[in-house]
């Protein structure tokens, strides 16, 4: 039987009135708020009753909605709706100024939720979400949350309406309050996904950690997980990759890095911010709840599999049922008895000792018996890419303005017009550029503006290596520099000359950098060791003609693959192997972890390389 209602009634109407006189209004409550539901209770069905729990769990969502659907991630059965569909049902408000109760209202639920999970404590993370249709009728609005408020205890009237120029069209009810440090992070999402109608920012502990798994790379990389599923546009076996960049003094700052990522990663819809958070964003609030879900879920698995296994997420399994080679799987070698009389000797990373002389002879070349001739990267192979990023490039930015100074106007125009260039081979939407305008700057500032905005986003070309070379010259004559290398380095060059093997170099700095990074080694000059070097005047490095032309150079155009090329970048690797050459991966500590393991011979030391005539 439904309960007595009139004395439900009284119940409700003091409790009511007791809360909203506490808000400054005199109304009485009649029946329980829309909070509850997309819509009032009947009077006589309270959720405090068996037959009002039975009510609201059977026919009303919990969570406020502006339209009847319900959104989902898939596709791929008839059950799944499209992600442009979402939340496209029956529209359960009546007029814009509806839909914006409706929503100030839903992004305060998601925010008390987020805080339950742990995602938005000290009033840290946030919710955005885009209504409209970009039309007169139905313009854009941004309702996004304010900054420094208990995201447990924010109400609709703290919310922000925006316009797409980030003004704003309905401020806060409440007084003195600021928009979320996010804002601008927002509108780069929804400037370069526009289909994305909800961007959630979290500081959820895995998501940090996850950042921490390698310090130094740039992406988090899973696959063969089951909530792959949930992170849109990938499946259990596919591979997820999602760019993480580095945290800044203040958010704000994190735009420029963010848009290079989302433009970078256009499958991903999420970017960590490394020892900060996650940025995710969904084509609905219910897809981006979802998608930011299970991207913590993965993030929490990558950390136990990595603490409690010891297992890389990145890594494809070969020892069940289903994977991803074809037939079965590859039969084990037997160990062998080493001198000491034992099998149980560990090699790399505590592997059981296998046949190692075998793996040498048939994957990495041993010179001179397959090759005499030598071609190395510099980063990540002979010099560790710290020292690259930790000592030059820090010198070049302390030391621009002071370079650029006694310079005449000849000079500062040459540098210009070298610049100049290397801007105008980059793409439009290359984020150097956006970020960067030096058109009506007086040639040193436009420098300056250049420069940094290219070494900011890692840019490499000419005219800006050229002024590296020429500013890393000074520092190694002052002695403010000294060059860095591998301590297997040197005894290669050693081992090479007495070999009659020539060794080679091809790196993005210039040929002018090149030269001054050899020739002021702590422990000497070892620049009459090296035969010739090669820069990006010789091509781009992930471009297989590139290879061609330096083959060319070495004399080795009949037969590339008399050439063996070392480097970090496995982009490069498959450049050089598209061009005939003996492609080989340098694994160094901080360089970036691998993508496809398995697919290069790879060396851990250059001395691996050395062999004999007859081995």
């Amino acid at each position: 039987m439904p309960p007595n209602t009139s004395s439900n009634m009284s119940a409700y109407e003091g409790i009511g009135s007791t809360s909203q006189q506490m808000n400054g209004v005199n109304a009485t409550t009649t029946f329980p708020g829309n909070g509850w539901t997309n819509g009032a209770v009947p009077q006589s069905m309270f959720p405090t009753t068996r037959e009002g729990r039975v009510t609201l769990y059977s026919t009303h969502r919990r969570w406020i909605h502006s339209h009847s659907s319900w959104s989902r991630i898939g596709t791929g059965s008839e059950m799944d709706a499209k992600h442009s569909d979402s939340a496209s049902g029956i529209s359960l408000t009546q007029c814009l100024k509806e839909e914006g109760r409706i929503m100030r209202a839903l992004i305060v639920q998601l925010c008390e939720f987020f805080y339950k999970l742990g995602w938005a404590t000290g009033t840290g993370g946030g919710v955005s979400i885009r209504t409209g249709e970009g039309t007169l009728a139905r313009p854009y609005r941004v309702f996004v949350a304010p900054s420094g408020l208990q995201k447990e205890d924010m109400i609709g009237d703290d919310v922000f309406e925006l316009d797409m120029n980030r003004q704003i069209v309905n401020p806060p009810k409440t007084p003195n309050l600021r928009q979320s440090a996010c804002t601008p992070l927002w509108y780069v999402v929804y400037q370069h996904r526009p289909s994305a109608r909800c961007v959630i920012h979290t500081h959820s502990m895995n998501a940090v950690m996850a950042t921490l798994l390698n310090p130094h790379a740039d992406t988090l990389e899973l696959t063969h997980l089951e909530m792959l599923k949930g992170v849109g546009n990938h499946a259990y076996d596919d591979s997820l990759v999602i760019p993480i960049i580095d945290n800044r003094p203040t958010e704000d700052l994190l735009a420029s890095q963010l848009e290079k990522a989302v433009l970078k990663y256009p499958k991903c819809n999420a970017v960590l911010v490394r020892r900060h958070g996650l940025y995710c964003w969904g084509d609905s609030w219910e897809q981006a709840k979802t998608q930011c879900e299970s991207f913590d879920y993965l993030f929490e698995t990558a950390i136990k599999m990595k603490s409690l296994l010891g297992l890389d997420s990145a890594e494809k399994p070969t020892n069940e049922s289903y994977r991803v080679d074809v037939g079965p799987p590859p039969a084990k070698r037997a160990k062998k008895s080493t001198s000491f009389g034992s099998s149980n000797n560990t090699g790399f990373n505590g592997v059981g000792a296998v046949d190692n002389a075998d793996d040498l002879l048939s994957k990495v070349p041993l010179l001179p018996r397959d090759s005499k001739t030598l071609l190395l990267d510099i980063e990540g192979c002979t010099t560790a890419i710290s020292f690259v990023h930790d000592k030059l490039f820090p010198y070049v930015l302390s030391h621009l303005e002071s370079y650029l100074e006694p310079l005449t106007l000849e000079e500062l125009d040459s540098v210009l017009q070298l610049l100049n260039a290397d801007f105008a081979a980059l793409q439009e939407t290359h984020p150097a550029k956006l970020e960067c305008s030096p058109h009506d700057q007086s040639n040193k500032i436009a420098i300056q503006m250049m420069v940094k905005a290219m070494m900011k986003f890692d840019v490499k070309a000419t005219g800006l290596k050229n002024l590296q070379g020429k500013m890393w010259k000074s520092g190694y004559a002052s002695g403010e520099l000294k060059g860095h290398v591998y301590s297997d380095f040197v005894p290669l060059l050693n081992w090479c000359e007495a070999q009659g093997i020539s060794v080679n170099i091809y790196s993005s700095g210039s040929i002018r950098a090149q030269k001054l990074l050899f020739g002021n080694l702590e422990s000497g000059d070892v620049l009459s060791q090296l035969s010739q070097h090669f820069d990006t005047t010789s091509g781009n490095k992930k471009e297989a003609r590139s290879y061609t032309t330096i083959a060319e150079a070495l004399q080795h155009a009949d037969d590339p693959s008399q050439i063996v090329f070392v480097s970090d970048s496995e982009d490069e690797l498959v450049a050089a192997r598209s061009a005939g050459l003996c492609a080989v991966m340098s694994i160094r500590p901080g360089n970036a972890p691998l993508t496809r393991p398995g697919e290069f011979p790879t060396i851990y030391t250059l001395l691996q390389l050395c062999g004999s005539h007859d081995l």
